[in-house]
């Protein structure tokens, strides 16, 4: 998983390499200050030569001149760094996810994505910045002060090295447990995201049940519980870092004390006292740097690994290597022995076959959950089959890119989604590149100029999220203008009309019916009353495919479509 960490630094190499350079030459001259107070003590002050502590003086304060433009350089371009990492990363896991297939959303909550897009990257692009950076420099720091204390005086050395091993076992067990409670937290905080978008995006529904109190308690018990799982990992960390200021300052302490024994008995000079009260600084800094690391390393591979699970999780619906671009298509469509399920689920269709002809009209009717949608969410492959194949005009939807494919195919739903936005914008959805003229003329189609031209902003008309501020018909007609717009060969009509009344009914399917003119049109219909005319209705039923036939065949028939349109008629 490190390795694979890595690989994010290589768009990034000259950055990576400034910053580390940079890093680099300021530990070495925060190693070489030590050495010039000990020489400063030692030898410039008795010498009394005052133009001499002045010229050394102010080299130094040259040398901090440098050293703080360094600082500036690592703080703010390695900082660049890791924001361009996190950017690369949040970018490649949201093209990623639109990716995949409906199987993937059905199993995911939105708010468990979001989560993964947006807090679990949070601490990777301090962690990419301090990272690679920190550790190095915490090596190469703590080898050189070691190494120029051994030269200044080889006891006192070893001595101020004793609590090192009971730092470094600190560190190791807290970095243990603090994994374990920043890869909870995320998952806490992923919950919380979740009950937050679904409360949201519900606020309708929850308020005409009064149910606020219960989602206020819901969310209560999301919040407390990610509450708890940061605690506890701030809970580890605090008890590190205690731990770690305990023997840092124990350090100093036997140093000043061995080091006066030392000075008394003629073994060390005050200066060489003096740096190497410096130097023990210096070689704690280390360790306030493995702290720092270690809060940020437990925070940052949580979230990496929680990003490369969707990042791993391979598209079930892809495009084959040798998969073609198709330019049109007449909608020819042969369902050949075709059987699917979700997940490990019993088969929702078994053994289908179907041939529908280009240009036209086929209506499925039948009872919920016999598998009318699942039909037509295979033919622009939301989901592969399982078993068989399916063809237009001759070819295997399978070996067709996605893009390609699903450009031949227009969708109108029950459940129309806009995006926040205006009107103009929620048309031209269907071609990003309409013109104005292209607009107005899908949304007359649509038998929204009346509607539109009563707006005082008129197509620059804000919706609202989701469409808030029309009505279901509004967004129907609308959904409509974006199939004109996009124009394809085969339309897909889901329920497209049975959640409006009567008028706006009939003004849906007057546009409906203009728009399924010369294209291959599927219909998934309840109400019968609105298939009368199609050239062919099939009867699904979770054996498989029951009736088919024109409307008037299969009520002569008395079968099963027959029963449906007396009960109807009944009603």
């Amino acid at each position: 998983m490190v390795r694979r960490f890595f690989s994010y630094y290589r768009p990034h190499k000259r950055l990576f390499i400034l910053d580390f350079v940079s890093a680099i030459v300021v530990a070495i001259l925060e190693l070489a200050f030590p050495l010039a107070m000990k020489w400063f003590i030692d030898k410039l002050l008795p010498s009394e030569d005052w133009q001499a502590i002045v010229s050394v003086s102010i080299g130094l304060f040259m040398v901090y001149l440098l050293s703080s433009f360094l600082q500036y350089i690592v703080n703010y371009w390695g900082h660049k760094l890791g924001i361009n990492i996190e950017t690369d990363m949040r970018q490649e896991l949201f093209e990623h996810v639109q990716k995949q297939s409906f199987r993937f959303f059905d199993n995911t909550k939105t708010g468990h994505i979001m989560s993964r897009i947006t807090n679990d990257l949070f601490d990777l692009g301090e962690l990419a910045h301090h990272g690679p950076e920190d550790v190095f420099i915490t090596i190469m720091t703590f080898v050189g002060a070691f190494w120029i204390m051994l030269t200044i005086n080889v006891k006192l050395a070893f001595v101020s090295i004793l609590v090192i091993p009971f730092l470094i076992i600190v560190v190791i067990i807290c970095n243990l447990k603090m994994n374990k409670a920043w890869g909870h937290m995320y998952s806490s905080i992923a919950d919380v995201n979740a009950r937050v978008e679904d409360s949201v995006s519900g606020n309708r529904v929850v308020q005409s049940f009064t149910n606020e109190e219960f989602e206020i308690s819901r969310f209560k018990k999301n919040n407390r519980t990610y509450r708890n799982a940061k605690l506890g990992g701030y809970r580890v960390m605090s008890f590190s870092i205690s731990g770690i200021y305990m023997m840092t300052r124990l350090i100093t302490i036997i140093v000043l004390v061995y080091g006066a024994w030392l000075s008394f008995t003629g073994q060390l000079t005050y200066g060489e006292l003096v740096g190497f009260v410096l130097y023990v600084n210096v070689l704690l800094k280390p360790v306030d740097k493995i702290s720092a690391i270690m809060e940020l390393y437990p925070k940052g591979m949580a979230g990496f690994k929680r990003f490369i699970e969707v990042i791993d999780a391979e598209p079930d619906v892809k495009d084959t290597e040798d998969a073609v671009d198709v330019t049109s298509l007449n909608g020819n469509i042969i369902f050949e022995n075709v059987s699917f399920r979700y997940d490990n689920h019993k088969s929702v269709l078994d053994q289908i076959n179907l041939n529908i002809h280009a240009g036209e009209t086929v209506a499925f009717v039948g009872p919920s959950g016999a598998g009318k949608t699942t039909i037509c969410s295979l033919i622009p492959r939301f989901y592969d089959v399982n078993e068989g194949g399916i063809y237009i005009d001759g070819h295997d939807i399978r070996n067709m890119t996605k893009k390609s494919l699903r450009a031949q195919i227009g969708i109108v739903q029950q459940d129309v989604f806009l995006f926040t936005g205006t009107l103009r914008e929620n048309i031209a959805y269907g071609k990003l590149d309409a013109t104005d003229e292209e607009i107005a003329e899908a949304a007359s189609r649509a038998h929204l100029e009346e509607f539109i031209s009563s707006l005082p902003e008129g197509y620059n008309t804000q919706i609202g999220e989701r469409g808030l501020k029309l009505s279901g018909g509004q967004k129907q007609r609308l959904a409509i203008a974006r199939m004109f717009l996009k124009n394809p060969p085969i339309l897909i009509l889901d329920e497209a009309t049975s959640a409006l009344d009567t008028e706006t009914e009939l003004i849906i399917q007057e546009a409906l019916a203009e728009l399924a003119e010369n294209r291959t049109t599927l219909i998934i219909a309840h109400r019968l009353a609105t298939i009368r005319n199609a050239d062919r209705i099939i009867v699904v039923t979770e054996e498989g495919i029951a009736e088919e036939g024109r409307h008037d065949e299969l009520i002569e028939q008395g079968g099963i479509f027959a029963n449906l349109h007396r009960v109807q008629y009944q009603q």
